[in-house]
C-alpha cells in the first residue's frame, strides 16, 4: 500500500440543502471528516470542493508500505476511550478495521537505563512517592512526598508550563523523566513548551477548586479506573479510514495547489483556486490558518499566528523476525539522555496483529519543539541512529531488512501557555462570519479523535448557518 492518492467518487447520499457549494482547505482528517459530514448534511446537491496544497492527502496520518506490507509512518493510534473514531469506523463500514494494543507497558530510558513507566501519574504527574520510586533519586523521592505539606499557590485561572509547575512542587527529575517522555510523545514538544491549562485541563480545573497540594490536584483529576483499552489503532492504518472519507464525501478534491487568502463575495466568499463559493472550511495548520484569515479576520489570524509548530521524524524499521525486542510495547526517553531518539514503538510487541508479520516491526521517534535540524539530516544517518540507538536502549543490535523515513515539518502545534486564550481569540473572530468555519489539531486537541470531533464541528456549524439563509440557485 503506498500514499494515499486523491479520488472523486459520486455518492448517493440524504436529503439537502439546495446547491451550495463549499470549499474545504486542507485534506488532513479535520478536513476529510468536515467534507463527508458536510456531504450527509447538505445532500447530493451540494458541491464540496477540497483543496490539499500537498500532493497526497491525510496530513500527518501516513500509511506507506514497509517490508511489503501496510505500516503507518504518522500517527498510528488513537485513545481509545473516545468515541469519535469507532463511531466513524462503524458508520462507513470499516468496524473490522479496528484493533486494540496487547496491553503491554511501555518502558522510560533515564539515567542509562529502563524502567518502567510510572503507574499512577496523570501524563506522568506523580499522584505520590510510589509512583516515581526507582526512575527518581532518593532526594527527589523525599521531595514529592513531603509536596503536600508545603503551601501551595495557584491563582484560580492562571496557566503556566507544566515543567513550571511540576519541577517547582516535585523536582526537576520528575518533569525530565517523568513527565517529558509522555508529552513529547504526544505534541512533540516537552513539559517546558507545553501549558497545563490546554494538555491538562482536569489538573486546572482541580486546581481553580482549591486543591491544596499538587499531589491532591492529580489524585482528583485522575480519571477513573477503567478497563477499557487506553488505544486503538487501526488494522491497515489509517489510509483505509482516508480513502473511506473520501470517497463518501463525493467530493471534488484539488491537490498540489496551496490556497489563496479568503476573501468577501458578494454573497458568500472567494477563495483561490476554487472561485466563488457560499461557504468555507479551514482546516489548515495554524499558521497556514492566519495566512488565509489575514483580510476577513485579522485579529483571528494574529491568534493563529501566535500558535507554534514542532517538527519531527519517524523512522520505521522492519527487523529479522526473531530479533529478541523486549516485551514491552515502547520505551520513552528521558530529557538529557545522550541518545538521538526520544522514543521507540516496539510495534511487533505492542500491537498483535502486527506481531503476525514475517518481520519485527520498530518505530523510531526524533525531533523536539525547537529542534527542526532533524529534519536536515540524510535517510541513511537516521536510519543509522534509529539502529544504534536501538541497540543501547534494548542491548540487541540487529540490521533492518527494510527501512523508512518519513519528515513532518510542523507537524504538531504546541499547546502553550495561553493557548485556550488564543484559540477563544480565533473562533470568536470567525463566529461573525457567515458560512466560514475552522478545524484542525491546533484548536481542541492533537489527537486523531479531536481532530475527526474539529471537523464534524466545522460541519454542523456550515449546515446549520445554511439551514438558517440557503444558498440561491446558480
Amino acid at each position: 500500500m503506498g500514499e494515499i492518492l486523491p479520488t472523486a467518487v459520486a455518492v448517493s447520499v440524504g436529503g439537502n440543502v439546495g446547491g451550495m457549494r463549499i470549499a474545504v482547505i486542507g485534506g488532513g482528517v479535520s478536513g476529510l471528516t468536515a467534507a463527508y459530514r458536510l456531504r450527509a448534511l447538505l445532500g447530493t446537491e451540494a458541491e464540496i470542493v477540497l483543496v490539499e496544497h500537498r500532493e497526497r492527502l491525510g496530513g500527518v496520518l501516513l500509511t506507506g508500505e514497509l517490508a511489503g506490507a501496510p505500516f503507518d509512518l504518522g500517527a498510528e493510534a488513537f485513545v481509545g476511550r473516545r468515541p469519535e473514531v469507532p463511531r466513524l469506523l462503524a458508520e462507513l463500514g470499516l468496524s473490522d478495521q479496528l484493533v486494540y494494543p496487547a496491553g503491554r507497558r511501555p518502558l522510560v530510558w533515564s539515567g542509562g537505563a529502563a524502567h518502567p513507566l510510572p503507574e499512577g501519574t496523570l501524563m506522568g504527574i506523580p499522584s505520590g512517592a510510589e509512583s516515581v520510586r526507582g526512575l527518581v533519586d532518593a532526594d527527589t523521592l523525599a521531595r514529592v512526598a513531603a509536596e503536600p505539606d508545603r503551601p501551595l499557590s495557584w491563582e484560580p485561572g492562571a496557566d503556566v508550563d507544566v515543567y513550571g509547575l511540576v519541577a517547582d512542587r516535585f523536582g526537576a527529575q520528575v518533569a525530565e523523566r517523568s513527565v517529558d517522555p509522555l508529552l513529547g510523545g504526544v505534541y512533540a514538544g516537552s513539559s517546558r513548551s507545553i501549558g497545563v491549562r490546554a494538555a491538562l485541563p482536569t489538573l486546572a480545573a482541580a486546581l481553580d477548586a482549591g486543591a491544596t497540594s499538587l499531589t491532591a490536584a492529580v489524585g482528583a483529576a485522575l480519571p477513573p479506573p477503567s478497563t477499557a483499552p487506553v488505544f486503538g489503532g487501526l488494522r491497515d492504518g489509517y489510509g483505509v479510514l482516508l480513502r473511506a472519507l473520501v470517497e463518501a464525501s463525493g467530493a471534488r478534491i484539488v491537490t498540489g495547489v496551496p490556497a489563496g487568502p479568503v476573501t468577501r463575495a458578494v454573497r458568500g466568499w472567494l477563495v483561490e483556486p476554487v472561485g466563488a463559493v457560499d461557504a468555507v472550511v479551514l482546516a489548515t495548520p495554524a499558521p497556514v490558518t492566519a495566512e488565509l484569515l489575514r483580510e476577513v479576520a485579522p485579529d483571528s489570524a494574529a491568534a493563529a499566528a501566535d500558535i507554534e509548530l514542532s517538527s519531527s521524524v519517524v523512522v520505521a524499521l522492519a527487523l529479522p523476525r526473531d530479533t529478541a525486542l523486549p516485551q514491552n510495547s515502547g520505551i520513552l526517553v528521558a530529557t538529557g539522555e545522550p541518545l538521538r531518539a526520544k522514543a521507540f514503538t516496539l510495534s511487533s510487541r505492542k500491537w498483535p496483529h502486527l506481531a503476525a508479520r514475517e518481520t519485527a516491526l520498530v518505530r523510531a521517534s526524533f525531533g523536539k519543539f525547537g529542534d527542526d535540524a532533524v529534519l536536515d539530516r540524510s535517510d541513511a544517518e537516521l536510519i543509522e541512529a534509529a539502529v544504534a540507538d536501538l541497540a543501547v536502549v534494548t542491548g540487541v543490535e540487529a540490521t533492518p531488512v527494510a527501512a523508512r523515513v518519513q519528515r513532518w515539518r510542523g507537524g504538531l502545534a504546541q499547546y502553550a501557555p495561553g493557548h485556550l486564550g488564543r484559540v477563544a481569540a480565533i473562533e470568536a473572530g470567525v463566529a461573525y462570519l457567515d458560512g466560514l468555519t475552522v478545524a484542525g489539531a491546533y484548536l481542541h486537541g492533537v489527537g486523531v479523535p479531536a481532530c475527526v470531533a474539529s471537523g464534524e464541528r466545522a460541519a454542523r456549524e456550515i449546515a446549520a448557518a445554511a439551514a438558517v439563509s440557503p444558498a440561491p440557485p446558480r
